[in-house]
């Protein structure tokens, strides 16, 4: 077995600065991607439309039942305004159509799915973040804040963040599995993983250049590197492929 080469892998990147970490009670770093005034306010409009045509088509109906019907009217208005967004974040994984539709989700601080309290607390808190016209406040706050957080966020501990991508499984290049030469650190399997996943992506002179910097380190001859590397990957996933 060669003997491992002073050279080492580039470590891996730091998380971007926007990330908000936070640690569960089992002590699992949680790394979430805070939604900035951008999305949040096109998730909002989207909602703000649908409650719209909601209460548009409620009140033609209702219009038929006269007085009664105006009076049952300003009760579902009174519903449909404030507990549109409490329940669909409640109940659908903290988002309404216009989060789902952004990609986003309301959660606690902590990472935890957001419960009655929260939700309740953030959507009544909206008529401060609305003054003293136009969501100025709100605006203001989401600004200033590092997690793009409003006022009703602050107040109940809640943060809007970019819901993760399903994991899919890893598209590797067709190569029969092989055993590293020593054993690899996790920096070098994520590297020589990195290579094989996006070798696809890449034109054939900077997957022979990419395969020749790994390659080194391995002590595998250059002329060999790429399917070597590609059959090290499918010897590190094993049977997950």
């Amino acid at each position: 077995m060669p003997s491992r080469s002073s050279a080492s892998f580039s470590s891996p990147l730091p998380p971007l600065d926007t990330r908000y970490q936070v640690e569960t009670p089992e002590g699992i770093d949680l790394h979430l991607r805070p939604a900035g005034l951008v999305p949040r306010a096109l998730a909002f409009a989207i909602d703000l439309a649908i409650r719209g045509l909601i209460l548009a088509l409620m009140f033609i109906v209702l219009g038929l039942l006269g007085q009664f019907g105006m009076g049952l009217g300003t009760i579902l208005l009174f519903l449909v305004t404030w507990w549109y967004m409490v329940l669909f974040e409640v109940l659908n994984q903290g988002r309404s159509p216009g989060k789902q539709m952004l990609g986003l989700r309301v959660v606690h601080d902590d990472g935890t799915p957001i419960g009655w309290a929260a939700s309740l607390t953030r959507n009544l808190l909206r008529f401060v973040d609305i003054l003293p016209f136009g969501y100025t406040l709100g605006i203001i706050s989401c600004l200033n804040h590092p997690a793009f957080k409003r006022l009703g966020d602050i107040a109940a501990g809640t943060l809007v963040v970019y819901r993760d991508a399903p994991l899919s499984k890893p598209q590797l290049a067709d190569a029969e599995p092989l055993p590293a030469p020593f054993p690899l650190s996790l920096g070098e399997q994520r590297a020589i993983l990195g290579f094989a996943e996006r070798g696809g992506q890449l034109s054939a002179a900077r997957r022979a250049e990419l395969a020749a910097l790994l390659a080194e380190p391995l002590q595998v001859p250059a002329e060999q590197a790429e399917p070597r590397l590609n059959g090290i990957a499918r010897g590190l996933l094993g049977s997950a492929l």
